[in-house]
């Protein structure tokens, strides 16, 4: 994508909390991108559009929607389309980790979990496919967790959840690819460097935690290869984790 159209590409981050979701919203605002930004929480997100356009200059919009519910994805992303045009780029990172074993767990934690990780990525896919394939280009990036790998034993929600956000994204690279979609799966194999991370960790343990800043910087790499050499599924991880 040449730098003209990324002045006018709009990339849509879903699950833009106060980490990672930030940082990915902050990277493709500063390469040139309109922004919209999905999440519960109105207040917060509001806020950070406004810090995010002070800081980049970009055209950031926010979107208060709930991703497992359909018919609030459809609004959010008809206001998005109204305002900023339709998305070349999605980034679907949901922010849930419930912690608990099968007993643990009750149905209710287990179902929400899923759709907000699987079926909500399932159905913002369906809001922004049809504009990029009928243009033969555009990019969808998964936030992937080690739990969508290897699961321990207390992901009995979260492990399921990740998986079925796994196969989804297998499944739509096989369908999108040979149409010019780039679909990336990206494991997050590690606990991610944010405010609330490092009240619950000792100065040896932040140390080895993954930076935001750099996890997008990568997700920007991926979303701008040449597709003659397209990143399906990657790891990231800091240099202390075990794996």
């Amino acid at each position: 994508m040449s730098t003209e159209e990324k002045r006018t590409a709009v990339a849509v981050v879903v699950g833009a909390g106060p980490g990672l979701g930030a940082a990915l919203a902050r990277r493709f605002a500063q390469g040139g991108y309109k922004v919209g930004l999905l999440a519960r929480s109105r207040p917060a997100l509001i806020e950070l559009a406004r810090q995010l356009e002070q800081a980049t200059q970009a055209t950031v919009l926010a979107v208060a929607a709930d991703a497992a519910v359909e018919s609030e994805i459809d609004r959010a992303f008809a206001e998005v389309r109204a305002a900023l045009g339709d998305p070349e780029v999605l980034i679907y990172n949901p922010a849930i980790r419930p912690r608990g074993t099968l007993l643990e767990t009750t149905p209710a934690v287990f179902e929400q979990t899923w759709r907000t990780v699987a079926l909500g990525a399932f159905l913002c896919a369906r809001a922004v496919v049809p504009y990029m394939v009928s243009r033969g280009a555009g990019v969808l990036l998964f936030s992937g967790a080690t739990a969508g790998v290897k699961p321990s034993a207390s992901s009995a929600a979260f492990g399921p959840a990740k998986f079925a956000l796994r196969g989804l994204a297998q499944v739509l690279a096989r369908d999108l690819g040979p149409k010019g979609v780039h679909v990336a799966y990206v494991n997050i194999d590690g606990m991610i460097d944010t405010p609330l991370a490092r009240q619950r960790l000792a100065a040896p343990a932040v140390a080895g935690m993954l930076n935001p800043a750099a996890i997008a910087e990568t997700y920007w790499q991926v979303a701008h290869q040449d597709r003659s050499a397209w990143t399906h599924e990657l790891d990231l991880r800091p240099f202390g984790e075990s794996f």
